[in-house]
């Protein structure tokens, strides 16, 4: 009988390491679920709502500071503001209309993929629309309110007007092109073209990018020289390009993400279920959403 307990009572101890273990493995594998499912549903939200709201609020705000400039006539008509300083990048400079596709955006300095989150943006190497040469403008086809989502579907001889300090033009397309696809003639004389520019295909992984070429009816307007050229313009504005300068806050975010996943598996045990989900919840989506939004800057900018 003795021998039987203590068999008994070793058996028993035996067991406790690997109760411990398999406690271990479940809370880990949880908090890997539980992290999984926070970012694929904060990925929806960005994709699908947040980041149109964003959009939204930005275009409002831009609206309201162009037409502000455009009254006070402070708005940009070149690379240099008042003051002989570069533009800075998200200063709104144009405000672009499509009436075939319902497209009424504010452009916005600069082409970089964090430039884009507000609206199109105007190439800094090239000329604002309506200015003698060939003046680039590159949006967004799916994020961010994907104002140029409907691009694909204008069609020749449509009309596009750009509003800059120096006035309304009037452009009309002359042509939509993809990657192989012969290039128009170069403007010549003080002619303008206007080229729009977004992503091609479906989905976050574009198939290239697709341009739209459109020629000024009447007479162009002259500007200042450009201060960036194609050979000094930072990589990360080239269209299709994407922008990793905050590599290092992506990865920030992912730690305090983790932690927050740490800290709500530490509330679920400590506190309970329905308190976990009502504090926790908001906290993981936020943190997840700061994720998104700088894995976002590392898509093409096009997207």
């Amino acid at each position: 009988m003795v021998v039987d307990q203590i068999e008994a009572e070793t058996s028993g101890w035996s067991g406790v390491p690997s109760i411990r273990l398999s406690s271990e493995r479940v809370a880990l594998v949880r908090g890997a679920v539980l992290m999984l499912f926070v970012l694929m549903v904060s990925a929806v939200l960005q994709l699908f709502v947040a980041s149109r709201i964003q959009h939204s609020a930005s275009q409002q705000r831009l609206h309201d500071r162009f037409r502000s400039a455009l009254a006070t006539g402070t708005a940009p008509v070149g690379s240099l503001d008042g003051e002989g300083q570069l533009v800075s990048a998200g200063t709104p400079v144009a405000y672009l209309q499509i009436p075939a596709l319902g497209v009424e955006e504010v452009v916005v300095e600069g082409t970089s993929a964090s430039n884009l989150y507000a609206g199109p943006g105007h190439r800094r190497d090239t000329p604002l629309p309506g200015q003698v040469g060939r003046s680039v403008i590159v949006g967004r086809r799916m994020l961010f309110g994907g104002p140029f989502s409907s691009l694909n579907q204008i069609k020749l001889r449509n009309e596009i007007l750009a509003t800059t300090a120096q006035g309304v033009f009037r452009f009309v397309v002359i042509g939509i092109r993809r990657a192989g696809d012969p290039l128009p003639e170069v403007p010549r004389g003080r002619a303008s073209r206007l080229v729009l520019a977004t992503a091609g295909g479906s989905g976050l992984n574009p198939s290239g990018v697709l341009w739209v070429d459109a020629d000024l009816q009447g007479e162009a307007v002259g500007g200042p020289t450009r201060v960036l050229t194609s050979a000094t313009l930072p990589g990360e504005e080239q269209a299709g390009s994407s922008d990793s300068r905050t590599l290092w806050a992506l990865v920030l975010w992912l730690q305090l993400l983790l932690i927050s996943v740490i800290g709500a598996l530490w509330s679920w045990h400590r506190w309970g279920h329905a308190l976990t989900w009502i504090v926790g919840t908001p906290v993981l989506l936020l943190v997840s959403n700061l994720v998104w939004d700088e894995f976002f800057r590392l898509l093409p900018n096009v997207v």
